[in-house]
């Protein structure tokens, strides 16, 4: 608690995750029921963040997108943590051509715009919450590889590692039980600010129509109303928007306590 970044950002980040979690027991509607009788209507008692154009309430799309938004956010990071980590490792252990392949093909996934390749194949694939996060992380792995690697050619030329390769020891046992575990404090920074990006880049798709498919509700998803309706119901705007910036918000605040501490 004395790191306050910390505190605040992990405050934030359970806020919204023990709403998703608890969504089907504390969502007021159905997210997807469509009520004729209360088109675009204003913040209230009865919808206390408004109505879209189709009647739905806005609260409780809140509430399952934060389900969708986040899922995809760890989910996507967990894909890209996997194998940035796999192949960073075999890069800085073992050096030489494996490095230089490694390496050079991170180089070539670095020329594209990450945006624009998503968007590519998004727009080649069916648009789905399972292909939106395993799109994102295979998109997304590049700076923990390289990381990864530079912590792991710092690492192995330590001591205690040079003491596990004189007596023997694997390279997978030297590799997972040493050289990984010592090398996740500045990729664990990464990897929470990789989360906040995952989910700006599925709001980003959704906003577009390439993400999360409605009636599922992301609040990616929910702002594509706000294109049509911005001038006569500002909340579809509002709200949706600020989960988005606390959220990140939240994140960052992690990463950066975090990079304090491990500083």
């Amino acid at each position: 608690m004395r790191n306050k970044l910390l505190f605040t950002g992990l405050i934030i980040i359970l806020f919204f995750s023990i709403i998703a979690i608890l969504a089907p027991l504390i969502s007021p509607y159905n997210p997807s029921e469509i009520d004729a009788d209360s088109l675009l209507v204003p913040p209230s008692p009865r919808h206390l963040l408004g109505t879209d154009s189709l009647g739905r309430d806005i609260l409780s799309r809140m509430i399952y997108g934060a389900r969708i938004s986040l899922s995809i956010g760890f989910i996507a990071v967990g894909i890209a943590l996997a194998i940035g980590l796999v192949l960073g490792a075999l890069a800085g252990f073992y050096g030489g051509l494996i490095d230089a392949l490694i390496m050079r093909f991170v180089d070539i996934m670095l020329c594209f715009p990450t945006f624009f390749l998503i968007l590519a194949v998004v727009a080649i694939l069916e648009p789905s919450i399972f292909n939106i996060m395993v799109i994102i992380g295979l998109t997304s792995w590049m700076g923990t590889a390289r990381l990864v690697r530079a912590e792991i050619l710092s690492l192995k030329e330590r001591e205690f590692i040079q003491a596990e390769i004189a007596i023997g020891a694997s390279d997978f046992r030297i590799i997972t039980r040493h050289l990984i575990p010592n090398a996740l404090g500045p990729v664990l920074v990464s990897a929470i600010l990789g989360i906040a990006g995952a989910i700006l880049l599925e709001s980003g798709l959704s906003f577009l129509g390439l993400g999360v498919q409605p009636p599922t509700a992301s609040w990616g998803n929910i702002l594509i109303e706000a294109k049509s309706t911005l001038g006569v119901a500002w909340w579809i705007t509002i709200f949706p928007g600020l989960a988005i910036l606390i959220t990140i918000l939240g994140f960052n605040l992690i990463a950066e306590g975090l990079k304090e501490k491990l500083g």
